[in-house]
Formats: C-alpha cells, sequence, structure tokens
C-alpha cells in the first residue's frame, strides 16, 4: 500500500519543474526562453505601455532572478521587436509580440486543460491556499537573508 506524500519541498519542486517543463514546451518551439516568455506574458497582461521598473519587479518576484537579467531579457525582447520602448522608461508589447504570447498562451492552455481534469475543486482550493502560504513565508525568509 502506497500512501500519498505530505507536501514538502521535494514535492512541491517536483510538480514545479513538471509544470515548467510543459509551460517552457510552446515559447522554446518558438526561440523563445522562458524568462522571456514570463516577461512577455506581464507585458501582454498589462493593459498597456508598462514601466521598465515596474516589469523589472514583476518578473524578478515571479522568477527571483537578478533584476540585471531582466533588463537583459527586456533587452532582447526589444531586438526581437517583440517589445517596444516607449518614452523615456516604458515599454509596450508589439503586435508581434501579442500574437506570439497568444500562440504560446493558446498552445499551453490545452496541455494544462489535462493536468488539472478531475482534480476536484476542493482539492485545487486547499491547495492554492497551502502553497499560497507556503510561497508568503518563502518570500518573508528571503527577504531577512543576506545578499
Amino acid at each position: 500500500m502506497t500512501t500519498t506524500p505530505l507536501v514538502d519541498p521535494r514535492v512541491i519542486a517536483l510538480a514545479h519543474y513538471a509544470g515548467r517543463a510543459v509551460l517552457e514546451n510552446a515559447p522554446a518551439r518558438h526561440g523563445v526562453t522562458f524568462q522571456q516568455s514570463v516577461t512577455l506574458r506581464l507585458a501582454a497582461t498589462a493593459g498597456g505601455p508598462v514601466e521598465r521598473e515596474q516589469l523589472v519587479d514583476g518578473v524578478v518576484g515571479a522568477l527571483k532572478i537578478d533584476p540585471a537579467q531582466v533588463h537583459g531579457v527586456i533587452e532582447q525582447l526589444v531586438a526581437a521587436e517583440l517589445l517596444a520602448p516607449v518614452e523615456a522608461a516604458g515599454v509596450r508589447i508589439t503586435d508581434a509580440g501579442r500574437e506570439l504570447y497568444t500562440r504560446t498562451a493558446g498552445e499551453t492552455a490545452p496541455v494544462t486543460a489535462r493536468i488539472y481534469a478531475g482534480i476536484p475543486e476542493e482539492d485545487l482550493a486547499v491547495a492554492g491556499r497551502v502553497l499560497g502560504l507556503i510561497a508568503e513565508r518563502a518570500n518573508a525568509e528571503s527577504a531577512t537573508l543576506p545578499k
């Protein structure tokens, strides 16, 4: 008889990396890295131009990477004409960037639906609450660590 494992860092990491592998697939087929796809998604869902620092903060918060890396990713997306500079400190998603975001999101959606299919809503709600609390606590701990 097997027992269901309790949620711990290993279980969370295994689920994270399995899901990330799925989410990296569609952008990679279009020559876009995971970091670029996260940045593009934040720009696409911003509802208009976004300040670079706000975009950097969003990506740093999501991926826990160095801000300098995110600035480099933004420059890569500008060079690829998926983002365009706006005024002094902003960027906006281009038509090509929006089309790519829409395409990759559309390719990923059915896979995500299959992964979550059949999981009761109550279980998803509990998992969401637990993982949200773990993320909140981990972020608080991370803020206290020496840099």
